[in-house]
């Protein structure tokens, strides 16, 4: 996957296909609800096991059953099609 950094239309583009997921300072966000801190829990190692896959992993959030993902690609300074991807899988 390209760590090209994607321009402002094309983070549009990739946000159209991921419309549960917004930009918060840089970032490509999410915020997932679960039904307990057991099912954040697993909902994380799952995610977890998605960003090995991808070699790929987003900055994670838990705070009781409420699960914050933020992806950017540090290495590139900025968001590349390899966050949007990902974002993808984890759930849009």
């Amino acid at each position: 996957m390209s760590d090209s950094l994607l321009s402002p239309a094309e983070i549009k583009q990739q946000l159209a296909k991921t419309p549960s997921w917004q930009i918060v300072n840089g970032e490509l966000t999410r915020n997932f609800e679960c039904a307990d801190f057991r099912a954040a829990l697993a909902f994380v190692n799952k995610v977890g096991g998605l960003a090995e896959s991808a070699q790929h992993h987003p900055d994670i959030d838990i705070r009781y059953n409420k699960v914050r993902f933020a992806l950017v690609t540090h290495s590139a300074g900025g968001l590349t099609k390899k966050d949007f991807d990902l974002a993808a899988r984890i759930g849009s």
